[in-house]
């Protein structure tokens, strides 16, 4: 019979299973930052599928999130891009808005002149 080393065995399945972890966790941030998310100790967790424990208490695992945490930080978000548009870029939205708004109420005004002169064929059938 081979000798069973259960303290070596036993640090094996935990080095597996820190690996398969780190494994879950670098995929869980790569389908964040694609789909444009915001990474940081939850939404990483709940991707994963790992507690928020284990993201704490693994220092490389830490480190990473609160770093790419304070990179999203940095980055504005839709909302602030869309908070920060100037005067300029409102004006010309106004005018583009106000031109589209003319078309269409030309465009109704000669429908309604169309439907008056269906109105008076039909009726004139009657």
């Amino acid at each position: 019979m081979t000798d069973y080393n259960r303290k070596a065995q036993l640090k094996q399945v935990h080095r597996n299973r820190k690996a398969k972890t780190s494994q879950k966790v670098d995929e869980a941030i790569k389908k964040l930052v694609r789909s444009n998310e915001r990474i940081n100790f939850n939404s990483v967790a709940s991707e994963a599928g790992v507690a928020k424990a284990t993201l704490y208490n693994n220092i490389e695992l830490r480190e990473g999130i609160e770093t790419l945490r304070r990179q999203q930080v940095k980055a504005p978000t839709p909302k602030q891009i869309k908070r920060e548009m100037n005067e300029n870029n409102k004006d010309a939205l106004i005018e583009s808005l106000k031109r589209k708004i003319k078309r269409i109420e030309d465009e109704n005004k000669g429908l309604r002149e169309q439907l008056k002169v269906a109105y008076a064929e039909v009726y004139k059938k009657i």
